[in-house]
C-alpha cells in the first residue's frame, strides 16, 4: 500500500479517536450536571433580587414587607386530579419540589410527612412539585412507599418551577422548599433536603405570625 493510500486511513483513525474522546467528555459533564441537580442544594438560587437573608443552617427567610407573591400552581397532580395552590390562601403552605430519582429526597420524605401530620390541623397545607418523572407512576410509587398523604402537582419538565421570579429556585437544586404565608407570598425558602428538626425551625416563625 503506498503511503497516499495510507494517509486517509491514519486521518479516519484520527478522527474517529476525537469523536470518541468528545464523546466520553459529554458523557462526563451530563453526568456531573444529574449529580448537581439531585445534590443537598446550596444557598444560591440564580441572581436576582428576591431579599433572602440566609442563615447558618441554609435557610432563608424574607421580611414580611418585602415578599413576593408565589406565582400561579395549578394543574393536575400525580393521581390525576386537579390543583390550584391559590385555593390554599389563607394557610401557611409548605411547597416542597422533589423527584422519586433523588436520593436526598427520599431521605427527607417521611419527614416531611410527619411534620405534615402534626401541623395540618393548625391551617397548614403541604404540597408537592413532582419534577423530572418523565411518568406518574414512580412518582405514585414513592408517595405509597413514604406514606405520602398530600398532594403533588406533576411538573415533568419543570414548566412550574420557572414561573418563580429569578432568584427564588435553582432547578439544578433538587430537592427545594418554600414556605409561603397566608397572604400567597413567599416567607422562606431553602435549597437542599430537610430534616425534621429544620423542617420544623424554617415553618415555625411563618405559623406564629398572625
Amino acid at each position: 500500500m503506498s503511503a497516499a493510500s495510507r494517509a486517509p486511513l491514519r486521518s479516519n483513525r484520527t478522527t474517529a479517536r476525537a469523536r470518541r474522546r468528545a464523546a466520553l467528555a459529554t458523557g462526563a459533564v451530563a453526568g456531573a450536571l444529574l449529580l448537581s441537580a439531585c445534590g443537598s442544594g446550596g444557598t444560591s438560587g440564580g441572581g436576582g433580587d428576591t431579599h433572602y437573608i440566609t442563615g447558618a443552617n441554609g435557610i432563608a427567610a424574607v421580611d414580611k414587607g418585602d415578599r413576593a407573591a408565589v406565582p400561579d400552581l395549578s394543574g393536575k397532580t400525580v393521581d390525576g386530579e386537579q390543583l390550584d395552590v391559590a385555593a390554599y390562601k389563607g394557610k401557611v403552605v409548605v411547597l416542597n419540589v422533589w423527584g422519586s430519582w433523588c436520593p436526598p429526597c427520599r431521605a427527607e420524605a417521611k419527614n416531611f410527612e410527619k411534620v405534615y401530620q402534626d401541623v395540618k390541623d393548625q391551617g397548614v397545607q403541604f404540597v408537592g412539585i413532582n419534577t423530572r418523572d418523565t411518568s406518574t407512576g414512580p412518582a405514585r410509587a414513592f408517595e405509597k412507599e413514604y406514606g405520602i398523604s398530600y398532594p403533588s402537582l406533576y411538573d415533568p419538565t419543570g414548566k412550574l418551577m420557572l414561573r418563580f421570579a429569578k432568584g427564588t429556585l435553582n432547578p439544578q437544586a433538587i430537592p427545594s422548599t418554600l414556605v409561603i404565608d397566608r397572604d400567597g407570598r413567599i416567607a422562606a425558602r431553602t435549597l437542599q433536603a430537610l430534616s425534621e428538626e429544620k423542617l420544623r425551625a424554617m415553618l415555625k416563625p411563618v405559623l406564629a405570625e398572625k
